[in-house]
């Protein structure tokens, strides 16, 4: 039989050794590099855009500024439902198309875009979350969102 004591002992080493194992995870994930598959954010020129905006109807198609996060692989895809070629930065994106656009520089960039009535698009792309607290923070709310 056990005594006082041993059971005393016994259960101060396992919360020991779970407090080792609950801040070894915690570090983990607050220094891991992020590896995740490639995410796209992806919109669509509706059809008859262009000949709405012709017509002189403040049509809002695309959101005026898009924000991206780099190294968790964001990619934007802008797809052409529309009948009319719509220019997207150095590209005509035909009817029916998509075009996509990987970014490896956190930045913001500022496209040349028909689907704007003033003609831009900005793209903000985030840099990846730091190693830390902020990783450790991005790496809860990603789990939290996916429960």
């Amino acid at each position: 039989m056990l005594t006082p004591g041993q059971m005393s002992r016994g259960w101060r080493g396992a919360a020991i050794a779970l407090a080792v194992l609950v801040a070894g995870a915690l570090a983990w994930a607050a220094f891991a590099p992020i590896k995740v598959a490639s995410r796209e954010a992806e919109f669509e020129i509706p059809a008859g855009a262009f000949a709405r905006r012709m017509a002189g109807e403040d049509l809002a198609i695309l959101p005026q500024t898009i924000r991206l996060k780099l190294d968790v692989n964001d990619i934007l895809v802008l797809r052409n439902a529309d009948t009319a070629p719509h220019i997207f930065g150095p590209a005509l994106i035909m009817p029916g198309q998509k075009f996509s656009l990987p970014f490896s520089v956190a930045s913001t960039y500022s496209f040349e875009c028909t689907a704007h009535a003033n003609g831009q698009l900005n793209v903000i792309v985030s840099p990846a979350p730091a190693p830390g607290w902020e990783r450790l923070r991005w790496r809860w709310s990603r789990l939290t969102r996916a429960a």
